[in-house]
């Protein structure tokens, strides 16, 4: 059951919004689907070449009658509503974030691994380069009237999240406007429906939330409360217009989502919402929850209808609990299915600047079926709490976040109703992997064993080898290169002794496999390593999947639960 779902994403209502296209990943690959807006039989799109599954990934064009969506290698191809055979557009053009301009002559696209801005002419087929100058430029949007063009662009050594901001080009003039705060990050730019405001989120209140510049720039709904993540690729969609000059947004609220309009602030319904598009009378977005299985969702006139399921079903029989936040010293968390006497599952977040919101996941349907209460701390760094929180990591990646765990495990544990301390195990993958790892060697015998899924063990190696969209990720958050190596797990594998399960997919691109190679050479305790051909940063076959469960599973079962 938990292998063997399939991933939604990017649900886009047609332009007259009886339709919603989406993405679908399962073990045959990824296809573009149809699905009409009111609920009904889906239509497979996409047969050869498939689209990217990616943020970004397709458009429709104005008349409803054609999308323009990206491969994985990067050609940008056209392909009827109704599906059949793709055309390609652009070749070889590296596209990403696809904007078809409100007279569908014209595709905007992010080009050259996220380098510039490109417009393409669908009648000539001439591409024109509109951006340049910044490190990095995604989600190029147009104006309803096609003469301007916006996008979100930043310089390294920033990461989007530190200080980026928003770009106007009028294409006519040829000139560029930015819309900018130092100290300060923006994302998702959006023209109003009649094109006299852009609407963008920016932190610079201390929360990511929702302003207009109409033309000054201003707070549209200030309030404690983030409305987007961090950028980690194009394609992010946290709020949408309504035709009417309205506007939703998904509300995070202590990882808890809302869907919230922001006239009067009603509630539109609970959950985790993503991917929000609007059109007519309708809201597509993709919706989930920690009991509701993922699902493309329609909302009209405030009646919520799934359209398309990503999990198989029965994961509703299993009656799974909804998390409680937790605090403590000032960190943050959810607690699943706390209970007396029960083993523990502390599960660091990726990323590190992210979060676990309270999402659908069969990964952790699977460890709470089994018996485990499931803590996700938040710890320094994570987003969900305002700038300063997120920031709060700065120059302490490494060390901060693992000091910040070990609190949050076992301040409660003794506690009426906590969990049994002499139970309790690790696991996180990615950034969340070297928590794990430092928490091994910081606090020997606090967990009885770890599982970490390819961690990043050598952080001067990944300044140096991980794709560009991440090359700088460390910068701010490690120091020098000095502390780099002094806070790389190789550089105190030795004070390992718990034990440790390691998994890496030998396809990483983002954290190499030689590294989790070298630690498991390198720890002094007892050491389980196995790595998954073919797989990358993440799994994407069930087999995988399955055999990862059944590892860690196993694994748990000897050394925590006996």
């Amino acid at each position: 059951m938990c292998a063997r779902g399939r991933a939604l994403s990017e649900p886009r209502l047609s332009p007259d919004g009886t339709t919603v296209a989406f993405l679908a990943r399962d073990a045959n690959g990824t296809r573009l689907v149809a699905v009409p807006a009111h609920g009904g039989a889906e239509l497979v799109l996409t047969t050869d070449p498939p689209p990217a599954f990616r943020g970004g990934v397709f458009d429709w064009a104005p008349d409803g009658r054609s999308i323009v969506f990206v491969t994985p290698w990067g050609d940008l191809c056209r392909i009827p509503a109704a599906g059949g055979t793709a055309e390609a557009v652009v070749a070889d053009a590296g596209a990403a974030a696809v904007a078809v301009s409100p007279d569908g002559t014209r595709v905007a696209f992010a080009a050259d691994d996220l380098a510039r801005i490109k417009v393409v002419d669908l009648r000539t087929g001439a591409v024109t380069t509109v951006a340049e100058d910044a490190d990095f430029c995604l989600d190029p949007v147009w104006s309803p009237e096609g003469t301007r063009l916006a996008w979100h662009e930043w310089d390294v050594p920033n990461m989007p999240w530190d200080e980026s901001r928003i770009v106007v080009a009028d294409l006519a003039a040829g000139t560029h406007t930015a819309i900018a705060f130092p100290g300060a990050a923006v994302q998702q730019p959006r023209f109003s429906p009649d094109g006299t405001g852009l609407a963008f989120l920016c932190d610079e209140s201390g929360w990511l939330t929702l302003w207009v510049a109409d033309p000054d720039p201003r707070p549209l709904l200030d309030e404690p409360y983030e409305h987007g993540g961090p950028t980690f690729g194009p394609g992010q969609a946290t709020y949408a217009w309504l035709p009417d000059g309205d506007m939703v947004v998904a509300r995070n609220e202590a990882g808890f989502g809302r869907l919230v309009r922001v006239s009067d602030r009603a509630e539109l319904g609970k959950g985790v919402h993503s991917a929000l598009t609007a059109r007519a009378d309708a809201i597509a977005c993709i919706r989930s929850g920690a009991r509701t299985p993922t699902a493309v969702t329609v909302y009209r006139h405030e009646v919520r209808t799934p359209v398309a399921r990503g999990p198989v079903g029965g994961f509703e029989a299993l009656d799974l609990p909804e998390p409680k936040v937790v605090t403590v010293d000032g960190v943050h968390g959810r607690l699943y299915a706390p209970g007396a006497d029960k083993p523990l599952l502390v599960w660091a977040h990726g990323g590190p600047t992210d979060q676990r919101r309270v999402e659908f996941d069969a990964r952790l349907a699977f460890f709470l079926d089994r018996g485990w209460t499931v803590l996700f701390p938040d710890y320094r760094g994570s987003t969900g709490w305002g700038r300063a929180y997120a920031q709060a990591l700065r120059g302490q990646w490494g060390k901060a976040d693992a000091d910040d765990v070990a609190a949050m495990a076992t301040a409660t544990s003794a506690e009426p109703g906590g969990w049994d301390p002499t139970r309790m195990a690790l696991m996180g993958g990615s950034a969340g992997g070297l928590t794990v790892l430092r928490l091994l060697a910081d606090h020997p015998g606090l967990f009885r064993a770890a599982v970490a899924l390819y961690p990043v063990c050598d952080l001067a190696d990944l300044a140096a080898t991980t794709h560009r969209y991440e090359a700088h990720s460390t910068h701010h958050l490690v120091g020098d290169h000095d502390e780099h190596v002094a806070r790389s797990p190789l550089t105190y594998a030795a004070r390992i002794t718990d034990p440790l399960l390691l998994l890496h997919g030998t396809d990483d691109v983002v954290v190499p496999a030689a590294q989790t190679r070298k630690l498991a050479a390198a720890v002094a305790g007892y050491v389980e390593h196995h790595e998954y051909e073919g797989e990358g940063h993440g799994w994407s076959k069930p087999a995988t999947t399955e055999d990862e469960l059944t590892r860690i599973s196993a694994f748990f079962d000897r050394f925590v639960l006996g």
